[in-house]
């Protein structure tokens, strides 16, 4: 039997949509989970999905990497259908890092563990060594490398199942709430390193609940509820619908709370950081005669 084309080889592959959902439906047993989703996600968006326990956020991106595969409806990842492509295949191109790092973690030590996908890719040793010292790097995990990570802390524990994932150098990467269990200091390490993949070209989908990181950083936002896709847009423009919002039991974050008190008074409605805002404030103090 000829070998099934992988992702990289198919001549019919997207390079401008990276993923991309058809009249999505999924269930569990008795339970709708997705119901008909529609979805474009472009090469190099910084996606954030948001929404309730429940409304199919980690239903819909297990679809990307095929650990989930559609009832009805199609899934494509730059073009291939992912019912097509086995979930080792679609590993290579979509990287998936569990909320859960125990989800995630199996081998004796921090070094094996972030050094078993690249291996798994066939990838020549020493390639295999370079990748796994930068992503014990990039995490400042040099000091766990041989140390079995089912002993390590949580917040050390996330960071080792993220930079397995970061070895792998996958074309898309989805996080799953990443940042939880991460003191303040770890959670901005790892948002800037999201920031460098985005730079070099990455996609990235980040499901989360915090909706300061949300605002900080995403680019573009989906809101789901019910398995169902009430908003995707620009960060903002997501964010200054507040009807869509309080229908998904979602709070903006707190700097646009207080910017919507203040609007009267000249201040912006819609500012996504403290800094935005306190520049904004400036140049109403400013203006004032």
């Amino acid at each position: 039997m000829a070998a099934r084309p992988g992702l990289e080889s198919d001549p019919l592959v997207n390079t401008s949509i990276a993923l991309c959902t058809r009249s999505l439906y999924y269930r569990y047993e008795d339970t709708p989970a997705l119901n008909g989703i529609d979805l474009q996600v472009a090469d190099n968006a910084y996606l954030a999905i948001v929404g309730q326990n429940g409304s199919g956020k980690t239903t819909l991106v297990k679809h990307f990497n095929g650990l989930l595969k559609p009832d009805t409806g199609q899934v494509t990842v730059y073009g291939q259908d992912t019912t097509r492509a086995s979930v080792g295949e679609l590993a290579r191109v979509v990287g998936y890092v569990f909320q859960n790092p125990d989800h995630q973690i199996f081998c004796s030590t921090t070094r094996d563990e972030i050094s078993f996908g690249p291996r798994n890719l066939g990838l020549d040793p020493g390639e295999v060594r370079e990748r796994t010292n930068d992503a014990l790097a990039a995490f400042n995990l040099q000091a766990y490398a041989e140390i079995p990570p089912a002993v390590l802390g949580f917040g050390l524990r996330r960071k080792v199942s993220i930079a397995a994932v970061y070895a792998m150098r996958p074309r898309v990467f989805i996080l799953d709430e990443p940042t939880a269990g991460l003191d303040r200091r770890s959670a901005g390490e790892l948002l800037q390193r999201m920031e460098e993949l985005h730079r070099q070209g990455h996609t990235l989908l980040l499901v989360s609940h915090d909706m300061r990181i949300v605002a900080e950083h995403a680019r573009e936002m989906l809101v789901m509820h019910d398995g169902h896709v009430l908003a995707h847009g620009p960060t903002r423009e997501v964010l200054r619908q507040t009807e869509v919002l309080e229908r998904a039991q979602i709070r903006p974050p707190q700097i646009m709370e207080l910017g919507r008190r203040l609007a009267e008074w000249g201040l912006p409605d819609d500012a996504l950081t403290v800094d935005e805002f306190c520049e904004a404030y400036a140049r109403a103090r400013k203006a004032r005669p």
